[in-house]
């Protein structure tokens, strides 16, 4: 179920696409039309703080009151009305037109990391020398952090997805990750400030610029919904990038045809996405009494999106388990759909586009490690590499 979930997700969307789970004490919706439901069903409620609160060790409780009051400020916990108000005031800064001003600093930065790298004949872990140090670059710089800070900066992220994503069991590592995101909070909420009186090229500059926050958004949300920012695209653009690597490595007939056409990597990134992108689900909770797909979903219910089989299912992809550069089509459901469709898409395809073109590109020598060795996070949510071991 972590190597290779896929042929167990399959028969589970075969047989019932909408199941009970006794182990998980939530339904699994895994067809691509009844995920597409739920999505767009009000009676279907994005707001999952309080369980990530009832799963809390007792001893760290009182630790969490502030950081969950964190997390209930980002927008992807919230429903409409108030998913609105929040998102729009990141409407501007996260649409295609603004993050392409970013592609040329992305190009350099994917070219400065993988001269230090990506040496021919080294061998390495692609995950820690490009997948995950790119991202990083690329979002600080987005995000206006100074380079300084970097190395707190991203200890924090990487604390505050052990609870967001579940990882952390201990109540010691409860501890440390609910520290982790006061600490981000209160470190960007000082940087807010700082770019109130010195603007910069950024995100917080851009959207300050915007004269919203103070009126349609208060700075408490402002900076509480930043840190969903800062959380939310280093670790997922990462995986896709290494994910994709793998995709295309693994199939020779697919790294042909990128390098031959370099603007398919573009497709090789929507490929994997599809077929084994970064995200394996989304939690949500039904608000009220529903029936889906002939099954009845009480109020209260958790419900369990599985976007990874929803994005195999047969009625919607034609040959679902092909990996095809250039599939087009029905919409996958990579980065959601609706209401909350991943604001960072864009700039998580910049950069993980940017990333497989050059190394499809310009590294023609790369090589995987014996695939059958590779290690994936257990995590219920994340489809994550432990490592690549690759030779450049």
């Amino acid at each position: 179920m972590v190597a290779d979930p896929y042929d167990h997700l399959d028969a589970l969307r075969d047989r019932a696409p909408v199941h009970w789970s006794p182990l998980h004490h939530a339904w699994l919706v895994t067809g691509y039309d009844q995920v597409m439901r739920c999505l767009r069903e009000r009676a279907v409620s994005a707001d999952r703080v309080r369980p990530l609160m009832d799963a809390v060790p007792q001893g760290a409780r009182e630790d969490a009151e502030r950081a969950f009051g964190i997390l209930s400020r980002w927008m992807v916990f919230n429903d409409p009305p108030q998913h609105r108000r929040l998102r729009q005031v990141f409407q501007e800064a996260f649409a295609a037109r603004a993050v392409a001003r970013y592609r040329a600093f992305t190009e350099k930065a994917t070219r400065a990391v993988l001269a230090r790298k990506a040496v021919p004949g080294r061998a390495g872990d692609l995950m820690a020398d490009v997948a995950k140090p790119l991202p990083a670059l690329v979002f600080a710089r987005w995000l206006g952090i100074p380079r300084t800070d970097a190395p707190s900066f991203w200890y924090w992220n990487a604390r505050v997805a052990d609870l967001v994503l579940g990882t952390a069991q201990e109540e010691s590592e409860y501890r440390a990750s609910l520290q982790a995101l006061v600490s981000l909070e209160e470190y960007l909420g000082d940087l807010v400030e700082r770019r109130r009186a010195e603007p910069g090229d950024d995100l917080i500059s851009q959207v300050l610029g915007e004269g919203r926050v103070g009126e349609s958004v208060s700075g408490t949300e402002f900076v509480g919904m930043l840190t969903q920012m800062a959380f939310a695209g280093g670790e997922t653009t990462s995986n896709l990038i290494a994910n994709t690597v793998l995709a295309l490595h693994t199939r020779p007939d697919q790294l042909a045809a990128v390098r031959a056409e370099p603007d398919l990597a573009q497709g090789a990134v929507e490929e994997t996405l599809r077929l084994d992108g970064p995200s394996k689900m989304s939690i949500r909770t039904a608000a009220q009494d529903l029936d889906l797909d002939g099954r009845t979903l009480r109020a209260g219910d958790r419900i369990f999106l599985v976007t990874a089989a929803a994005n195999r299912d047969p009625a919607r992809f034609p040959d679902p388990g092909r990996f095809d550069v250039h599939r087009s089509g029905a919409t996958h459901l990579g980065f959601g759909f609706g209401a909350h469709f991943c604001i960072g898409a864009a700039l998580a395809r910049l950069v993980a586009v940017a990333a497989v073109r050059t190394l499809v590109v310009d590294h023609p020598g790369l090589t995987l490690d014996d695939p059958a060795t590779l290690a994936w996070q257990p995590s219920l949510l994340n489809r994550s590499l432990t490592a690549l071991p690759v030779r450049y």
